[in-house]
């Protein structure tokens, strides 16, 4: 008869404990906690769950359900290759996207809806509370290799509470996120065990075992590679380390080369080949995408404006990395003391050696670098830490546990020996640890969802009353939830200038272009549009963009020869009419009369593209990048000097203020901004504008959006811009004419 041990009821009660506490405090996700009770309705969708918290979520819900709907990720087939033709219009992409959270998603809600209708954005919702977890399990699973159950309990909760990843991996947060630590502990885990597994046959099953899981991790995460490489240069390097101390070194090369293999093969076989040329391309590139200059200059670098991507500060990483930060460095030094000291390894460490020691600092090293690429590289410091600091709890816990057998007639180290005394300290220890941890997440779940119903309600009026072939225009942060609930292309979205693609162009015939498209071109030319107050201009980047994409830029720039010459042509010509426009650029420009005859084809069609533009609230927010983009200096590749500030507003009486130092009187229309006269006061409440000129010698004016209890200091020159009209004041203009509007969210048509 089978009898279950001890220590596999202790296994079992781990995994479940460990499990539980990451589900159940995702689970608050779900009631949108942060939101006031009397609001929580309006971010709530027809299922009773809130938006998705992050707006790239309904990217991933498309492609999903394209998958189910006709077995691929992609709109269509061209070529043999599959293209997204929702995202940049109105060319499309080649689709080259980690399919497995697609594929995963596909399956479960498959099976759940072989028993129960379940709509498949309820099961989007709710995969990551499922999944994130399981990398708090697999520490678990690892970090006990280390040291006892008690440590390597810590580093699970640790793990699955860190609070970067926490607030990345919950309910309504359906993104490849969930994969990112998931993946890498494992893999490393397996081939350690690899590495110190006495069967030589053993060895490289778990070898290929862990090879297989860095594969299903280059189909979770565009940046496998960083991993790959990692684990790659530190086995040459600890292969190189036993040859030069005289140690054998063939059986750390049958693992190494088969882990390596496996991948490699596998990647090969069902991706085909030239995903292997990506990853063998990759550093190539890498060192070029790192360099001073973006890629794409004198273009602006629109991933300037993703906050994930800027360097994060001391107060960020602590707060993203939680205790596991200081507890993690305090466990590789003490684990570096213990190691160096046979007797205490013996004691306290048995199971630990060197090659998993180095590597967690190697690991610890390398994150500690890429948060200098930006603070989505928090992610990657995470593991080794969490383990470092269950290392470290275990090491507590052990020393604890050995003070109760001391022998010493000292008074004190006599106090250990009382009953419970030593297991409640350890417990203490515990709770200092782990109540951090649980604190910050409670606190980062008070977030609010990325849409509401204005977003939503207005995106399916778009579906049902645009021509389907329409191009909707916005900034890219919502560009993913316009292609899923509108069904119509963007020009722009948060896949941007597809940076992922960008280190194997070359290779890859389907970009035609290579590295000149797709490009942050797009967002320069959509924020030119909103940033000057030549609606006739606006109107003509519009046309261009939706009509033929890049093509304008893409073949005036091979005439000029000079992007900067290109940007000037373009925006003298695209505001006037056609017969202007050519004799601008053969007469002004000395272009040929067969040039300028191809590029009036791209900015002036005979059959222009229909497309509208959508503004909404949260809008007003990402103003700033709409102007620095927007007036970019290409002679300097920089972008200019200029006000923008917004705040919420407060009413005292028959004044209107700000926590920002505005000042503003409701009789008198008298305004100050931290003790300054704005050149004018514009007071709008979504319908109509009033404008008060003050002070001609001011270089600002004030925006006050009484509808959305908002104010923004803008600089004078945009006080007329597309943006200020459109975004900001929500009029109607002498071109640009709402179709369509609701509290919060407008549809605007040229005419």
């Amino acid at each position: 008869m089978f009898k279950i041990k001890k220590s596999h009821l202790t296994l079992i009660a781990a995994i479940l404990l460990i499990f539980f506490i990451g589900f159940a405090f995702r689970l608050e996700s779900a009631y949108v906690t942060g939101t006031p009770v009397d609001e929580k309705s309006f971010v709530l969708d027809e299922n009773n769950l809130p938006y998705m918290y992050e707006l790239d979520s309904y990217y991933n819900y498309r492609l999903t359900n394209n998958y189910i709907d006709h077995g691929y990720l992609g709109d269509v087939i061209i070529d043999g290759r599959e293209w997204d033709m929702h995202s940049y219009a109105p060319s499309g992409v080649p689709l080259d996207y980690p399919p497995l959270l697609i594929y995963l998603t596909a399956f479960i809600y498959k099976f759940i809806n072989l028993f129960a209708s379940i709509p498949l954005l309820v099961v989007c919702f709710w995969l990551s509370a499922f999944i994130a977890p399981l990398a708090g399990v697999v520490a678990y699973l690892l970090t006990r290799r280390l040291t006892n159950e008690k440590g390597a309990v810590v580093a699970g909760i640790l793990t699955a509470l860190a609070p970067f990843y926490f607030i990345r991996t919950v309910p309504g947060w359906f993104d490849t996120d969930i994969f990112i630590i998931l993946f890498p502990i494992l893999v490393v885990w397996i081939l350690w065990e690899a590495s110190i597994n006495k069967n030589p046959k053993k060895s490289l099953l778990l070898s290929a075992t862990a090879g297989l899981g860095m594969f299903l991790f280059s189909l979770a995460w565009n940046g496998w590679q960083y991993y790959f490489y990692l684990m790659l240069s530190f086995g040459l390097l600890w292969i190189l380390g036993c040859y030069i101390r005289g140690k054998p070194v063939r059986k750390s090369l049958k693992i190494f080369l088969t882990f390596v293999g496996i991948t490699l093969i596998l990647l090969t076989v069902t991706t085909g080949v030239l995903n292997l040329m990506k990853l063998l391309y990759g550093p190539l590139e890498f060192v070029k995408l790192t360099g001073s200059q973006n890629p794409w200059s004198p273009w602006p670098n629109i991933y300037l404006s993703v906050s994930e991507l800027s360097k994060p500060t001391v107060e960020g990483i602590i707060s993203g990395i939680g205790f596991a930060l200081f507890g993690g460095i305090i466990g590789l030094i003490w684990t570096l003391r213990v190691m160096l000291n046979e007797k205490l390894k013996k004691r306290y460490l048995k199971s630990m050696n060197w090659s998993i020691y180095i590597f967690l600092v190697l690991w610890t090293f390398t994150g500690f670098l890429a948060l200098f690429k930006g603070s989505r590289f928090i992610m990657i410091m995470i593991p080794p830490l969490t383990i470092s600091t269950g290392i470290m709890v275990g090491l507590c816990v052990d020393f604890l546990d050995s003070l109760k057998n001391n022998k010493s007639p000292n008074k004190f180290l006599s106090l250990f020996k009382k009953k419970y005394l030593t297991s409640i300290l350890a417990l203490v220890v515990i709770l200092i640890v782990i109540v951090p941890a649980v604190a910050n997440v409670l606190q980062s779940l008070e977030m609010p969802p990325g849409a509401d119903d204005d977003m939503w309600n207005s995106l399916e009026w778009i579906q049902h009353n645009t021509p389907n072939n329409a191009v909707v225009f916005s900034n890219w942060a919502p560009g993913h939830i316009i292609t899923s609930i509108a069904n119509r292309s963007v020009s722009l979205d948060g896949r941007m200038a597809y940076i992922e693609t960008v280190q194997s162009r070359e290779l890859d015939d389907a970009y035609t272009y290579g590295v000149k498209s797709p490009t942050t071109a797009r967002e320069y030319w959509i924020d030119r549009a909103f940033y000057t107050s030549d609606e006739n201009l606006s109107a003509g980047i519009f046309r261009m963009l939706a009509t033929s994409g890049d093509m304008g830029f893409l073949t005036l720039d091979e005439y000029t020869k000079n992007t900067t010459r290109t940007v000037e042509i373009l925006n003298n010509i695209l505001g006037v009419d056609k017969s202007v426009a050519m004799d601008l650029m053969v007469n002004y420009y000395n272009l040929t009369q067969i040039q300028a005859e191809k590029i009036i084809v791209y900015t002036h069609p005979d059959n222009p593209t229909p497309y509208v533009i959508w503004t909404y609230t949260q809008m007003v927010n990402k103003g700033y990048w709409i102007f620095h983009f927007g007036d970019w200096d290409f002679d300097t590749n920089s972008g200019r000097n200029f006000t923008y500030n917004f705040a919420g507003i407060q009413h005292e009486g028959n004044m209107v203020k700000s926590t920002t130092g505005l000042s503003f009187n409701l009789e008198n229309g008298y305004a100050t901004y931290k003790g300054q006269v704005p050149f004018c006061v514009i007071r709008s409440d979504g319908v109509s504008e009033n404008k008060t000129y003050l002070n001609e010698s001011s270089n600002f004016c004030v925006v006050i959006l009484f509808d959305e209890s908002k104010m923004i200091v803008i600089d004078r020159r945009f006080e007329n811009s597309l943006y200020t009209k459109l975004a900001l004041e929500g009029i109607n203009t002498n071109k640009f004419k709402s179709i369509y509007r609701n509290n919060s969210t407008v549809v605007w048509q040229s005419v």
